[in-house]
């Protein structure tokens, strides 16, 4: 028989997707399994989109422009122009979801074997995208101990070598919801200018941000123009996941002709999802309004139940709606299948992503979920006391 690549082999298997079926299987036994384990935010996503879709007068689904429709990508300068960020439709390339946009910045700007620091636990993600490009990924830890703050400069130092082409940060964090200052950014700032490094910035969860803390963006720094790219994406902001609608900016010329040629081999971004995406930008900030809020007291509520079970050990967010929780037993992935296989409360279990996958470093992590407090608080609340007695039924 004909073997798989190599590439295939040690490509990761996602720790957030790989127990449904498991989850499958708990429902077909009549379980209800409340879902922790994904950022599908229930949110409604925003009347002006979904509208913008059904009223469309689109008579030939036709291929949109490679770098996306120059309508939309003014219209997202302009958004991003109310947050202090200054680009224009030339630096920013429309993608199919941030995924896309993560796999064209390392393509770009990475050959097979060159280096990519990322501070972990980060988006499980990265490890596929970077294995699909032959990258390596160099980890350095941040710990629940200091709520995942950025490590120490020199720590990074330490690190770099020749073959180091990049820094790679999620902002605000996913899995941490750690949202990254503006004098973090700009030591990273200092750090990337000084060894002549890219500095790749995840910013899809920009917009969700606690107790009047304000997101920083790489693209605000000056003199680092050659050296940021932002990642972003429709997904969360809208609650539109579905759309796969992302954009990469960079106010470096060379980055954007090199991400088009990429662009250019998969044709075209998908044209009602840009439809619906240049509405969603009509979204009123009454709405991220509302949303904070109900984010917000969503975390507060998930701390203070997780805070009350013996054992448990939880960083507090401060942005996106995730939050890592250590639990004391020994094996987060065989605890989170347990939960599946063999645990209910009142005909209910609950479905969580083990933390594991989200390093790079091996053995970190083990005793650690991500929860995403994505459902309704007495969701959230139910969701915490059948964690808290099934860690009592699963370490006796």
């Amino acid at each position: 028989m004909p073997s798989i690549s190599e590439k295939g082999r040690l490509m990761p298997a996602s720790p957030i997707r790989k127990l449904v079926p498991y989850a499958e299987a708990a429902k077909k036994r009549g379980i209800h399994v409340i879902h922790l384990n994904i950022g599908q935010p229930d949110i409604k996503t925003p009347k002006v989109a979904l509208d913008a879709v059904r009223n469309h007068t689109v008579e030939v689904l036709a291929y949109s422009m490679t770098e996306g429709s120059e309508i939309y990508r003014e219209k997202i300068a302009a958004y991003y122009a109310k947050k202090d960020i200054h680009v224009t439709a030339k630096d920013i390339i429309v993608t199919t979801g941030g995924s896309e946009a993560l796999s064209f910045a390392m393509g770009s700007i990475m050959d097979t074997n060159d280096e990519i620091i990322i501070p972990e636990p980060f988006y499980a993600n990265y490890n596929g995208f970077a294995t699909a490009m032959g990258v390596k990924v160099v980890p350095i830890v941040s710990t629940l101990e200091n709520n995942f703050a950025l490590p120490p400069i020199a720590d990074f130092e330490k690190l770099i070598s020749e073959k180091t082409k990049a820094i790679l940060i999620c902002n605000p964090g996913n899995p941490t919801g750690y949202l990254y200052s503006k004098e973090e950014i700009q030591q990273l700032a200092a750090l990337v200018k000084k060894h002549n490094l890219f500095l790749i910035a995840d910013e899809v969860y920009r917009e969700f941000a606690y107790e009047g803390r304000q997101h920083h963006s790489i693209l605000q720094e000056e003199g680092l123009e050659d050296h940021a790219i932002v990642v972003d994406s429709v997904s969360k902001r809208y609650s539109m996941c579905g759309a796969r609608i992302g954009c990469l900016v960079s106010k470096n010329k060379e980055v954007i002709q090199t991400a088009l040629k990429f662009a250019q081999a998969r044709l075209s971004p998908p044209t009602f999802a840009q439809i619906a995406s240049e509405a969603a930008l009509e979204t009123p900030q009454s709405y991220f309004d509302e949303v904070i809020v109900e984010y917000a007291s969503r975390r507060d509520i998930l701390i203070a139940e997780l805070r009350k079970l013996e054992g448990v050990k939880v960083a507090v967010p401060q942005g996106a709606f995730y939050c890592v929780v250590e639990l004391p037993i020994a094996d987060a992935d065989d605890f989170a299948q347990w939960l599946l296989e063999k645990f209910e409360m009142n005909g209910n279990t609950v479905m969580v992503a083990p933390a594991g996958g989200f390093y790079a470093t091996p053995g970190l992590g083990k005793n650690q979920i991500r929860i995403a407090y994505v459902l309704e608080k007495d969701q959230l609340v139910k969701a915490a006391q059948i964690l808290g007695k099934a860690l009592k039924v699963y370490n006796n």
